[in-house]
Parts: C-alpha cells; structure tokens; sequence
C-alpha cells in the first residue's frame, strides 16, 4: 500500500513508519519538524519506499502529498495538553485546522481512508471508568481534548457526507523511546538537573493507564486491518492505572537515586485541564482479538530505560 503518515517524524509516527516500512509498504512523511526529528526517522532515508516532505500543513492550501494514497495515517498535531492554557490557538491551529486540512486534500485527491490518533481526553472526567467508546456525553475539560473532538467530529462528517472510511483511535497515555514530552521525560530531565529532588505536579496521586508505543502500534494496524465501516472507534490503552508518585519512584531508581526528596505543588490536577484518573476500557479491540503486550508498569519501566539511554 502507499501510506502517507502526517507527523511522522514525531514520538509514534516514526515507529508507525518504522513498521510500516517493514511490511513492505511504500511510506510518505510530510512533518514541518516542529515537534518531530529528523533523526528518527533519517535511517529510513535510502529506501526507494520512503519519502519524506517537509511541510507546514495547517496553512490554507492542499497537501499534495497525499496524492494517490490508499491511506493517511493522520498523526500531525501539536500533543502537549498543557499549552493550550498558555497558547488558546495553538490546538485550534495545529489540530483543527490540520485536519480539515487533510480531509479536505483527502476529499480533492480522492484518498478514501484515514486513521487519526485521538486522545483518552475526549472523554474529559468521565464518571464511568474503564471509560468504554460509546460513552457520553462527551465534555473534555482541555482545549486539547476538545480540539481532539473537534477532528473526530470533522472526520465523522467527511467520511459520511464523501464515503470516506476512518479509524479513530483514542489512546491512553502512549509512552517509549522516542517520545520528547509527558511525566517520564520531564521526571529524567528534572533528576538530571537536580538529582536531590523532584517537584510533582499536584498531589503525585494521579492514576492514569500508560501504554507503550510497539503496542501502539499494533493495536492501529491490527484495528485497520480488521475493521471496516465509514467510522470506527477504538480506545487503545492498557487495562490497569499507575500513580505519579510511583513513576517518579521508578525513574529515581532506574536512575541509581536512592535518597530523592520528593516534593507536590499541590491539588488533585497537574495542571489546568489535567483529568486525574483515566483508565480506558480496550473490549472493543480485545473483542477483535488484540491484547497489549505489557501493562502499565511494565510500560512505564521499558520507557525509562530507552529514554535513560537514548542519545541527547
């Protein structure tokens, strides 16, 4: 298949193109590097399968690059749920308007599928946890979760109104090498900087699943291959939660730091926007056959040691 895969320099999109490419498949990664690394995926450079685009595609103009795809993974985004109390347009721009984009190219080209990565934060405090797809009503509390809808919501619309089929995958915390934001890689950089002690965000007990990437990965191929229909959801996480103040212990002592004050700022929220437990029900996936490969701690502990080793 010819795959586009938008943000494919990023944290998971570079292990998509990984394993696509490894399928046998022929990939293009249009990234503005903005947040991605041209490291991650440079390895992939002299593969005639490969290409790769550098390009702004929140700008007012179709993406030629997705012409004659059979799919877009659809990937580019701006992930970082706390700026969007900073910066109130940023997710507006970087993933609203990214994706209208995309559809829209999609519409023009005649591209006729497309996967997107959404966000375990659609679903906002949901008082029904493992949180399953069909629940409702949906009220993010983050301008991040809500920009995430709001895609959902175009996509839904684009495949129904111009047959379109779509997967939309709503991922619990995603965690592993590569990955250049969240708790574990805020955690390392902190203890690097002052290994005597480490500041948490709220309380420190925040319950949330993680997930690492490779199973990820599997779950979006695996749902893709196996799903058809105009709009398919699936919560893609793993099935058990882990607190702060437990991954914080783990990354001191991954670290060979034995005697780290631990410190709170306070509150049940991290920050603004911050939904404090989350766990995801997986059935739907699992009743198509996939389970994850590792649970949350397991998740947790294999991240921290390919960041601890991870160059820069």
């Amino acid at each position: 298949m010819k795959c586009v895969v938008t943000g494919g320099a990023g944290f998971i999109g570079s292990h998509l193109v990984d394993r696509l490419l490894a399928q046998g498949n022929e990939v293009t990664v249009i990234d503005d590097l903005s947040g991605g690394r041209l490291e991650f995926i440079e390895q992939h450079f002299p593969d005639d399968r490969f290409s790769f685009v550098k390009m702004d595609i929140s700008g007012d103009r179709l993406i030629k690059g997705l012409k004659g795809a059979d799919i877009v993974y659809h990937l580019a985004a701006n992930p970082d749920v706390r700026l969007g109390a900073e910066d109130t347009k940023v997710h507006l721009k970087q993933n609203v308007i990214t994706t209208y984009n995309v559809l829209e190219s999609m519409r023009v080209f005649g591209v006729k599928k497309i996967a997107f990565t959404s966000t375990s934060t659609v679903y906002g405090e949901a008082a029904v946890v493992p949180t399953p797809e069909d629940y409702g009503p949906l009220m993010p509390i983050s301008l991040y979760g809500a920009s995430k809808l709001a895609c959902e919501a175009l996509i839904s619309s684009y495949c129904h109104t111009f047959g379109m089929e779509s997967w939309l995958f709503r991922f619990a915390n995603i965690i592993g090498s590569r990955s250049t934001h969240g708790v574990i890689y805020d955690f390392i950089n902190k203890l690097k900087k002052d290994p005597s002690r480490l500041t948490i965000l709220g309380d420190g007990r925040q319950s949330k699943s993680y997930l690492h990437v490779d199973d990820c990965v599997d779950a979006m191929l695996f749902a893709v291959e196996r799903q058809d229909g105009p709009v398919n959801i699936f919560n893609i996480g793993s099935e058990d939660r882990l607190d702060v103040t437990s991954i914080a212990r783990m990354v001191a002592a991954e670290m060979g730091l034995n005697d780290v004050k631990l410190e709170y700022t306070g509150g049940a929220r991290g920050w603004a926007g911050d939904v404090p437990y989350m766990c995801l029900s997986i059935d739907r996936i699992k009743a198509l056959g996939w389970r994850p490969k590792h649970n949350s701690e397991e998740s947790v502990r294999l991240c921290i040691r390919s960041l601890l080793g991870q160059k820069g």
